[in-house]
C-alpha cells in the first residue's frame, strides 16, 4: 500500500486557485495541507500597511472558500511555524511560489536549507512575475538600469521564457489535521482596523479571485479602448484598476498578458501601451532584486548630498488633503478613502511633496505603504525615486510638476476634483482648480469662505519651484567641490 504524499502549500502572494504553480504541483502529488502565516516579525519595517491590511482580510477569506474552508491561518515568525507544521503535520515536502522583496528572499533562503538539511522536499516556483529577475541581462551579464532597452530588448527578446498558464486542481485532497495543528480564526489575525475607516475601501474594491477576473474580463471585454490616452484623465474610468489583484496574487501576470494579448484592440498602440506598464511592473521587481537597498537608499548615491527639508505641519496638510490645491487634495483624499490613487495623480502629488514642499521622498513613500491597497514594495519604491530624480531612468529632478496645469490638463471640468474635494462643486469650472482667484460674490454664492471652507494654497509655486531647482544646484555644487 502506497502512502500518500503530504505538502504543505505556503500561500504567500498568490491567493488564488488558478495559475497556481506551486498548488498545482502539490495537489497533483497528493494529500495538501494550505496555510497562510501573517510574518510581521522578519517583514519587521515593511510589515504591511493599513489599507493593505483590510484587503487580506477579505482576500483571504475569498480564498478560504475556494478551499472548502481548510487553509490553515498562523501568525509569527514563518521560519519556526513552517518546521513546526512538516513536524505536526509529518509533511514529506513544502511548495511555495517565490517572492522578490529583500527581507522574504532572506527567510525564504533560511527556511529551504533548514528543510532540505531535515530531508524535507522544497519546492518554489514562480507564480508572480513574467521574467525572474536574473533572466534578464544586458549582454555582458550585468543588469539593464534603463526601462526602455530591459523591456523592449530584454523581456520582449525573450518572450519565449514566459511559462505558460497552468490549469487550477482537478481535485484537491487535504491533509486530516490533528490536535498539534491548531490555526486561528480570521478575525484573531486583527487585521481590520479598530476604528472603522476601512468603509470606503469595501466599497470600491471586489477583493479575491472572482473580482481580479471580473476586472481582467471588463478590460478584455473593451478591447483596451483609449487606454493610452484615457489613462491619463482620473475622471475616466481607463485603466484596468488590476494592480492591488496583481499584487496580492489573486490573478497571475501570465493570465492578465495571456488573456490581453489575445485580444484585437481597437488601436494597437493601446495594447503595447498596457503590455509596457506589465513590464513597468516587472522592472521595478527587477530593480529590487538586483538593488535591495532601493526601499532606503537613492538609486542614484549622488542624491545622498541632498539638502531636504524638515516641514512636519506642511507632510500633515498633505496627508490629510489640506493644501489648498485641489488636485493635490483630491488624490489625497482618494487615497484615504478608497486606498487607490490615480496613477497620474500619484505622479502629481509626489512632486508636490518632494519638490514644492522640498520634503523627503521617503515620507512620500512611507504614507503610500500605509495607506495603498497595492502597497508593492518594488513599485512603491522605483516610482517615488522616479519622481524623485534620483531612481533609475529617473524623471530628472529639475521636472516639476505644475500642480494647476496637470489638474487643467487632465481634469478639465473639475470632475474628479469635485468627486474628492466636494466643497468646491459649486464653483464654475474655470475656478475648480484655484479657488483662490474666485471673485469673492462667485465664492459666496458657492458657500465658501477661503480658509475656512476650504484652506488658502500653502505655498507659493513659483517661489518653491525656485527653492527646488536652488537646492538641486547646491547639491550639485557640492559634489562638484568634494
Amino acid at each position: 500500500m502506497s502512502v500518500k504524499n503530504k505538502t504543505i502549500v505556503w500561500f504567500r502572494q498568490d491567493l488564488r486557485i488558478h495559475d497556481n504553480p506551486a498548488l498545482l504541483s502539490a495537489a497533483d502529488a497528493g494529500d495538501i495541507l494550505p496555510v497562510y502565516i501573517l510574518d510581521d516579525i522578519n517583514a519587521g519595517d515593511w510589515a504591511m500597511g493599513a489599507a493593505s491590511r483590510v484587503w487580506l482580510h477579505e482576500s483571504l477569506e475569498k480564498l478560504n472558500e475556494s478551499l472548502n474552508g481548510k487553509l490553515l491561518l498562523l501568525c509569527g515568525d514563518a521560519e519556526t511555524l513552517i518546521a513546526d507544521l512538516v513536524d505536526a503535520s509529518n509533511a514529506t515536502a513544502v511548495h511555495w511560489n517565490r517572492c522578490y522583496e529583500p527581507w522574504r528572499i532572506q527567510r525564504d533562503q533560511k527556511i529551504k536549507l533548514a528543510l532540505t538539511e531535515k530531508g524535507i522536499k522544497v519546492e518554489s516556483t514562480n507564480g508572480s512575475l513574467l521574467w525572474e529577475p536574473w533572466s534578464i541581462t544586458k549582454k555582458d551579464g550585468s543588469p539593464y538600469k534603463v526601462y526602455s532597452p530591459y523591456f523592449k530588448r530584454g523581456c520582449l527578446g525573450s518572450v519565449d521564457i514566459i511559462r505558460p498558464v497552468v490549469r487550477a486542481p482537478k481535485t484537491i485532497n487535504y491533509v486530516r489535521r490533528n490536535k498539534d495543528i491548531q490555526g486561528l480564526t480570521l478575525d484573531e489575525l486583527n487585521l481590520q482596523p479598530s476604528i472603522p475607516w476601512d468603509k470606503g475601501i469595501l466599497a470600491a474594491w471586489d477583493a479575491g479571485e472572482d473580482g481580479a477576473h471580473n476586472k481582467l474580463t471588463d478590460l478584455v471585454a473593451r478591447r483596451l479602448e483609449g487606454y493610452k490616452q484615457g489613462r491619463d484623465f482620473p475622471a475616466m474610468d481607463s485603466t484596468s484598476r488590476l494592480s492591488p489583484h496583481l499584487h496580492f496574487g489573486e490573478i497571475s501576470p501570465h493570465q492578465v498578458w495571456s488573456q490581453v494579448r489575445q485580444v484585437i484592440p481597437v488601436q494597437e498602440e493601446d495594447l503595447s501601451h498596457y503590455l509596457s506598464e506589465l513590464g513597468w511592473r516587472e522592472f521595478s521587481y527587477y530593480l529590487l532584486f538586483h538593488w535591495p537597498t532601493l526601499p532606503d537608499q537613492p538609486f542614484q548615491p549622488k542624491y545622498k548630498a541632498f539638502p531636504w527639508g524638515a516641514d512636519n505641519e506642511g507632510l500633515e496638510k498633505w496627508q490629510k488633503g489640506q493644501t489648498g490645491f485641489p488636485i493635490i487634495d483630491a488624490g489625497m483624499r482618494e487615497l484615504w478613502q478608497t486606498g487607490y490613487m490615480h496613477n497620474r495623480v500619484r505622479m502629481i502629488v509626489g512632486s508636490f511633496l518632494i519638490k514644492n514642499q522640498l520634503i523627503h521622498w521617503q515620507h512620500g513613500a512611507r504614507w503610500f505603504w500605509d495607506c495603498l491597497v497595492d502597497a508593492d514594495l518594488a513599485s512603491n519604491s522605483a516610482s517615488w525615486q522616479w519622481v524623485a530624480g534620483s531612481g533609475a531612468d529617473a524623471s530628472p529632478y529639475f521636472r516639476i510638476f505644475n500642480p494647476l496645469l496637470q489638474s487643467e490638463k487632465f481634469d478639465g471640468d473639475g470632475d474628479y476634483l469635485i468627486r474628492y474635494v466636494p466643497e468646491l462643486k459649486g464653483l464654475p469650472k474655470k475656478y475648480r482648480h484655484k479657488p483662490w482667484e474666485a471673485p469673492e460674490d462667485v465664492l459666496q454664492a458657492a458657500g465658501i469662505e477661503l480658509g475656512v471652507d476650504y484652506p488658502h494654497p500653502i505655498l507659493d509655486l513659483k517661489v518653491t519651484r525656485e527653492r527646488a531647482l536652488g537646492a538641486l544646484k547646491a547639491m550639485n555644487n557640492q559634489l562638484a567641490m568634494d
